[in-house]
């Protein structure tokens, strides 16, 4: 619990009377609608003391309640305790989701405020919707967080680089080029960019202003037939970025002004934008004589389709970060198996040195999970100095970590058996294990989506009446955020629409099971969609397997695999020997080969 949570309430309670202020609403985004958040735009953590990635706050004058989903429950229980913040827990049966609490509480003339740069115009539009539909209205131009933020962070100042050519491999121009071959299909003159990985991408630039990503606060306006404005902090860039940028008619603005330029567009352009990507703050500067296109940014779909040149990159990294997984694993189990003290953080430490001692590595892609035991039931557990579990050699610890690497991004998770374990245990890693195979062994038809495919994972655990609360897989971007649309691997919902799975498209395929005070299984791989096979019925995809690192057999139960499973599992770690073993010497060579022998 914060112990200042709830004067923080009682402030932002007094500000709200003030304005008139019935409800206030602080999602977790910034006026890039980022997942992971600089912290300058974390209010709602600030606010709540809730460190989860995702949570939206809501606020009345006798109610604070938090919404999150199920990788969330445990911590928001324990991180709101006391705090007079009550959790709301998402996606569960006959619970109000918060835009739907909103328009059931909120009463004919009050107002719901939410600061216009954490909110995208498409969910401001769907507010205003349910709003007006029981007679309240909405305000966006109030930062009430912010106006009882003493000592708000300022914003992130790190410097902006280029992404080496060898590891870029598509110049900048070519990649403002097909954008421009784009928008003249949409008949657009300019077109907005907010999303961060859609900048980095396009400009082949990468900076460090949001933890574990590649990026760079900014904002990117290309106009179709002339030359692109990149507003961003001009402290951050070299004077000989600014000429290779201006190179490629690229020129430079300053952050802020972005709404001076959006303003200055007449009743002849016609502006290209994601209304899912682009802030109110934002969008409210363009003048009402300018056209808008509102359609998904192209960029989007162009970076998620990895070319071979990129994904010849990737499978390097995957090799190096495998290697460096072995040594790393061998030394946990080493130390563990002698007596010597070991706790969660130092799996972390473990890792981060082994990675850092890899060629073209540039830091972790996300904060380590590593969950011993009753800890790997969170999804999202994060050990503390204040707050952590000493290892034993018995039980599981399930470990998901990832690295930046120049030439590509990685995520991972292996559960590993230090010592004795139960029947119980073992089953349930068989079962997850099986969901893996199932998805990894696809085939499908062009067209098919992630939605379509997730069941393969699930069925399983459904068998046995089990189930888990997350998605399967999330893309993954190249050398830039490890969570990357627009493709993704989960259930169904209602009214969303569904991206086919691409040649070229990276997922992760991660099933998982958890139970709270016991253990919690997640396998996780990377894989890339590769053309398969064409038919009198049409082309039909699958998965590469791209991710190089043994799955610790003593976890499972291998009486519980079908021949064909047995032979999946042989056969990835037979890749896996063979790609890694010239990258090993003496006990992690040994180690790897006694982690990959045949079931």
């Amino acid at each position: 619990m914060d112990q200042a949570t709830p004067a923080k309430l009682a402030a932002l309670r007094q500000t709200m009377q003030q304005h008139g202020i019935a409800a206030c609403l602080i999602p977790s985004a910034d006026p890039h609608l980022s997942e992971y958040l600089p912290a300058h735009w974390q209010a709602r953590a600030w606010l709540s003391g809730f460190t989860g990635s995702a949570g939206t706050l809501v606020v009345t004058a006798d109610h604070a309640g938090l919404w999150t989903d199920s990788r969330y429950f445990a911590q928001g229980t324990q991180q709101l305790a006391g705090t007079g913040i009550e959790l709301m827990k998402q996606r569960i049966a006959h619970a109000p989701e918060h835009l739907e609490w909103l328009q059931q509480q909120l009463q004919p003339g009050q107002t719901l405020a939410v600061a216009g740069d954490s909110v995208s115009l498409a969910t401001a539009r769907q507010l205003e919707h349910r709003l007006e539909s029981v007679g309240a209205a909405l305000r966006t131009d109030l930062d009430l967080p912010g106006l009882i933020w003493p000592d708000r962070p300022a914003l992130p100042a790190h410097p902006v680089v280029e992404h080496p050519p060898r590891y870029a491999v598509t110049p900048r121009a070519d990649k403002l080029g097909r954008l421009r071959t784009a928008m003249r299909k949409l008949e657009a003159t300019h077109h907005l960019i907010s999303s961060l990985d859609d900048i980095a991408w396009l400009t082949n630039l990468r900076g460090s202003d949001v933890e574990c990503n590649p990026v760079f606060l900014a904002h990117l306006l290309v106009q179709a037939d002339g030359y692109a404005t990149l507003f961003v902090g001009r402290g951050k860039l070299s004077d000989t970025l600014v000429a290779s940028l201006a190179a490629d008619d690229v020129r430079i603005a300053d952050y802020a002004t972005v709404t001076d330029a959006l303003a200055e567009l007449g009743p002849k352009d016609r502006l290209l934008l994601d209304s899912g990507r682009v802030v109110v703050a934002v969008a409210a500067a363009i003048g009402p004589a300018t056209q808008t296109i509102e359609a998904a940014n192209p960029s989007t779909w162009f970076k998620a389709r990895k070319n071979e040149a990129e994904l010849d990159h990737i499978r390097e990294v995957m090799r190096r970060d495998g290697a460096a997984l072995v040594r790393a694993f061998r030394r946990l189990e080493e130390r563990v198996t002698v007596g010597m003290t070991q706790t969660e953080l130092d799996v972390d430490a473990l890792l981060r040195e082994e990675r850092s001692a890899q060629a073209d590595f540039v830091g972790e892609s996300f904060a380590t999970i590593a969950g011993y035991q009753a800890n790997g039931a969170l999804p999202h557990y994060r050990a503390t100095p204040e707050a952590h579990s000493t290892l034993k050699p018995h039980g599981l610890l399930l470990v998901d970590s990832g690295g930046q690497y120049l030439g590509g991004t990685t995520d991972i998770t292996r559960v590993l058996a230090l010592g004795e374990t139960t029947a119980e245990q073992r089953r349930d890693a068989t079962l997850v294990m099986k969901g893996m195979i199932a998805l990894s062994r696809a085939r499908f038809p062009k067209g098919a989506s992630g939605p379509q495919l997730d069941a393969l994972a699930r069925a399983p655990l459904w068998a046995s009446g089990m189930d888990y609360g997350h998605g399967t897989g999330h893309g993954v971007g190249y050398f830039l955020n490890v969570h990357e649309g627009p493709q993704g691997i989960r259930p169904p919902v209602s009214g969303a629409a569904l991206v086919a799975l691409e040649p070229g498209m990276i997922s992760s395929i991660e099933p998982g099971l958890y139970k709270p005070g016991r253990h919690g299984i997640r396998h996780e791989n990377l894989a890339v969609v590769i053309e398969a096979d064409r038919t009198e019925f049409g082309e039909f995809y699958a998965f590469e397997t791209l991710t190089l690192c043994p799955f610790d057999r003593r976890a499972l139960e291998p009486g519980l695999l079908n021949p064909e499973e047995r032979a999946w599992l042989d056969d990835y770690h037979a890749t896996v020997r063979a790609a890694l073993t010239p990258l090993l010497e003496e006990a992690d060579l040994a180690w790897l080969e006694r982690h990959c022998a045949p079931l």
